[in-house]
């Protein structure tokens, strides 16, 4: 990216960036009318509590805010991911493999493998949010055009806001067994959720500043159960699912961990608006994997732990069964620790929560433009009572839920993030030089998504042929083994790629944008 030198500020400058006025360019919001009345509260609020009252506007690199260049902000990006991802949600995931018939040493080898190119999809959609200024729903326009950018929009609600439930239904069971259920799951579904609401509600620099130091806290509790269960873990049983049903079981675990760290290539890029537009992107992209790989790979293999001793261990087994906060409790010993780290496990719920609910609010604004004239903390308020209703609903039936779910993330998250790096590589060189920043909020200027919409569609077919859920499983998914084996991911990449790369050669030389 070229460089120049401003004089009066004694400072290097990005050419390209710096100059662009987008933000300027937005229509004044009417202050007259109810949602008049409603952006005059958030205004106010936002002078007072910094609530991000203009969030989906392009972050200039002069309006940033100077607490994300100091160095030790930049290094809380490896604890913001640890902070988000090191939680029940992700320990639950870890009894999966098990659950669908592998082996303890399988399911190892698979966490680590899956988390590995999951994090690197969601890490090097992040770098792109430092240097445009723009969220990630906004940076899909340019390759997927105005239109079908509000596809992943809402994706990217359905999904955030289920990832806030599984962790509200983890933190409520791991409040309900701190109480010895005095407190039942469904109003620790409800304190969980309150309390993620707090964080949330402010905005960005609140949950930055609650996971800058929740992160450590979260880490010694995980390392504190692995240590104490893996003298459990059972290496010896060998796995009951063989042969190609076995292929298949592995399969459709790879994609179930694939997905949850993918997932967040759709939104990544929300929380980096703030750093400085000139941060090293190869920075960005490392501290983001070390944060998401660590967490995910370590709080999963510890569930996965946990699940091979289940076999030889019958009181975990009936712990187990009631909830996976009961199980903890008699996992850890002595008691008076297991209490407390089930009480710190409830707020590992928050971290992901806030963020999750954060993302949901700014993906609903940039959706539609009359969503966006709608105040953020209204959809926060909105997102939350999705976020109850879902996790009363579900609390009761919690891996399903998790195998279902996290199977979709990936599928959808393949397919941003193929069209993202091939118009980022193919089309526009590599180089932010090649965006219009300007053209964020114009549907006239940005590409009219005939190519990224029907790669989209395509690759979204692909994945459901190969797709293998406890609700369907696809045509070629049903030919590996006797419960079939999920390869929705692997097809989504493959039909995405073929079709975008010709269609969007095309659409540049009819259209020329």
């Amino acid at each position: 990216m070229a460089r120049t030198f401003d004089e009066e500020k004694n400072e290097k400058i990005a050419v390209g960036i710096e100059s662009d006025t987008s933000s300027e360019e937005i229509p004044a919001r009417s202050k007259t009318g109810f949602l008049g009345k409603l952006r005059s509260y958030e205004e106010a609020l936002d002078r007072k509590l910094g609530i991000e009252a203009h969030s989906i506007q392009r972050k200039l690199p002069g309006d940033r805010n100077p607490f994300y260049a100091r160095w030790s902000s930049q290094l809380a990006l490896v604890g913001f991911w640890v902070g988000g991802c090191m939680n029940l949600g992700s320990f639950a995931s870890g009894f999966l493999g098990w659950q669908l018939g592998l082996d303890l040493r399988q399911s190892i080898l698979i966490i680590i493998f899956g988390t590995f190119a999951g994090a690197t999809i969601t890490s090097w959609c992040a770098t792109m949010g430092a240097p445009t200024g723009l969220r990630q729903v906004s940076i899909c326009r340019y390759s997927f055009g105005w239109y079908p950018a509000k596809v992943i929009a809402m994706l990217n609600v359905i999904q955030q806001i289920g990832w806030c439930a599984s962790g509200s239904i983890t933190g409520g069971q791991a409040l309900s067994a701190f109480s010895n259920g005095k407190v039942g799951n469904e109003v620790g579904v409800i304190i969980c959720s309150v309390v993620s609401l707090v964080f949330s509600f402010i905005g960005l620099t609140a949950v930055y500043k609650f996971l800058k130091y929740a992160w450590v806290v979260f880490l010694v509790v995980f390392l504190i159960i692995l240590g104490e269960i893996a003298k459990y873990g059972d290496f010896t049983t060998p796995a009951s699912a063989t042969g190609a049903t076995g292929s298949g079981a592995a399969l459709t675990f790879f994609c179930i961990i694939y997905g949850s760290s993918a997932c967040c290539a759709g939104y990544a890029s929300d929380f980096y608006v703030e750093y400085p537009a000139t941060i090293s992107k190869v920075k960005i992209f490392l501290l983001t994997f070390l944060g998401l790989f660590g967490s995910c790979c370590i709080s999963t293999i510890c569930g996965a732990i946990a699940a091979s001793a289940l076999l030889n261990n019958e009181e975990w087994t009936e712990q187990y069964e009631i909830g996976i906060g009961f199980l903890i409790q008699r996992m850890i010993y002595p008691y008076g620790l297991a209490q407390l780290i089930l009480f710190l496990l409830m707020f590992t719920s928050v971290g992901l929560n806030c963020a999750s609910m954060y993302s949901a609010s700014l993906s609903i604004q940039q959706s539609a433009q009359t969503l966006a004239a709608v105040p953020r903390f209204i959809w926060i308020l909105i997102c939350f009572v999705a976020v109850i209703a879902l996790s009363l609903a579900g609390s009761d039936r919690l891996l399903v839920f998790l195998q279902d779910f996290l199977s979709l993330l990936g599928y959808y998250a393949t397919a941003v993030f193929v069209c993202l790096v091939t118009e980022h590589y193919l089309f526009r060189r590599g180089s932010f030089e090649h965006y219009n920043l300007d053209a964020w909020d114009k549907p006239e200027m940005l590409p009219l998504g005939y190519a990224g919409g029907f790669a989209f569609v395509c690759g979204i077919v692909g994945s459901v042929l190969g797709m293998a859920t406890t609700w369907y499983t696809g045509a070629v998914a049903k030919l590996i083994g006797d419960a079939g084996g999920d390869i929705g991911n692997e097809f989504c990449l493959l039909f995405t790629l073929v079709i975008y790369v010709p269609a969007r050669f095309v659409e540049k030389k009819l259209v020329g944008r």
